[in-house]
């Protein structure tokens, strides 16, 4: 194979496949006496496998995937790999968690609904008497990232706004509700995002479509990546990849 035969199967360059040999995403290519790259199904299985973990992992952890088996550390490999599939995990445990809590919030009030009522600047005393917590509790949101309340400019105090009030009610709620503080910062700043439960409840849907279209994509590159390294595997069953051979032609 030509490295046009490899760019014409995905529609890239030639000059990136020859980027990718050189990066080492895919493994050294023979050459002719004349000094022209020969490609081989080899070199096909391990370019599907790279750009599909590209597609599910982004090109930063497929990158070190494929230099990882090139330098024969298929163990470093499948680590990244497994890597991805439990930050995927994570993902979707938040999101679970985020709809709890937006159903949690749609059954006791519409966030959306809070604005007009609430007073404001309040400080923080005065926001920590309203919710009957500690104004060290307060900072502890603050510092998760739940409020974000501005400072004023000749005291340097705590000015909360309506909204960070709003923000401060929700987090007092979910508190309520048994819920960790990163999974509220979470439901804040999406709640913040969107203007209220029914905003939200649409970007949750479309978090959970991404959700879905990464766990296919990886799907895919496992397929890829096994396939690859079936073909690289030799007779006594250990891989025939390892450390680009050294090359004295041009």
């Amino acid at each position: 194979m030509r490295p046009a035969d490899l760019a014409r199967e995905h529609g890239i360059s030639t000059q990136a496949v020859r980027n990718y040999e050189h990066d080492g995403f895919l493994p050294p290519a023979e050459r002719t006496p004349s000094g022209y790259r020969i490609y081989t199904e080899l070199h096909a299985a391990a370019l599907r496998a790279f750009l599909a973990l590209v597609r599910a992992h982004g090109h930063a952890i497929a990158g070190q995937v494929m230099t990882a088996l090139h330098a024969d550390r298929p163990d470093e490999a499948l680590t990244a790999v497994d890597r991805g599939h439990a930050q995927l995990l994570r993902d979707r445990e938040t999101l679970s968690a985020v709809r709890r809590a937006v159903d949690h919030l749609s059954a006791e009030q519409d966030p959306g609904e809070i604005r007009g009522a609430l007073p404001g600047p309040l400080s923080i005393g005065e926001l920590s008497h309203r919710l009957g917590v500690t104004p060290a509790t307060l900072r502890t949101w603050e510092a998760a990232g739940i409020l974000t309340p501005p400072r004023d400019r000749a005291t340097g105090h705590r000015l909360f706004r309506p909204e960070d009030i709003r923000d401060a009610d929700l987090a007092h709620l979910l508190r309520r509700g048994g819920y960790p503080l990163a999974h509220i910062a979470t439901v804040v700043r999406e709640i913040r995002t969107a203007g209220g439960t029914g905003g939200l409840a649409a970007a949750l849907d479309g978090w959970q479509q991404r959700l879905t279209d990464r766990g296919r994509a990886m799907l895919t590159a496992a397929a890829r990546l096994d396939a690859y390294l079936a073909l690289s595997t030799g007779p006594s069953g250990r891989s025939g990849l390892g450390p680009p051979r050294q090359s004295h032609s041009g």
